[in-house]
């Protein structure tokens, strides 16, 4: 059976201010370890999807440089046609994580990201390569 703390008089007791103050102290210490810890685990996730967008783009351009017989140099566009890569994109699109823009550049030269945000080691508007 559950017994209630009482008093003196008999009148049943709450917390005291002091256990109070300390179950709010642990709770503000938790909160200060956890919530860099999820910033930063969200910078990773969106980082890695930008990432994979890239290897996405770089596999169309190297399909697409492939069967269109172009070599180093040549460009492409956006485009489902002839002169772009988009029927060779895996999953037929990539998905913009922040609002990030890609750069495709020319055949032999790796894809670039502009993302608006910091993300992780990157400062906003700095260039993302794939790694």
């Amino acid at each position: 059976m559950l017994r209630c703390r009482r008093d003196v008089f008999g009148v049943v007791a709450g917390y005291t201010l002091l256990e109070i103050m300390i179950v709010v102290a642990i709770i503000g210490l938790l909160a200060a370890i956890a919530i860099p810890l999820f910033v930063k685990a969200r910078d990773t996730a969106q980082l890695n999807g930008i990432y994979n967008n890239l290897r996405i783009i770089e596999a169309a351009k190297d399909q697409w440089a492939l069967e269109n017989k172009q070599g180093a140099g040549a460009t492409m566009t956006w485009l489902s046609d002839t002169t772009g890569i988009g029927l060779y994109l895996k999953g037929g699109t990539i998905t913009i994580v922040v609002g990030e823009t890609y750069d495709l550049k020319v055949i032999g030269t790796n894809a670039t990201a502009t993302a608006t945000v910091r993300l992780g080691t990157f400062d906003a508007l700095s260039p993302i390569t794939a790694l």
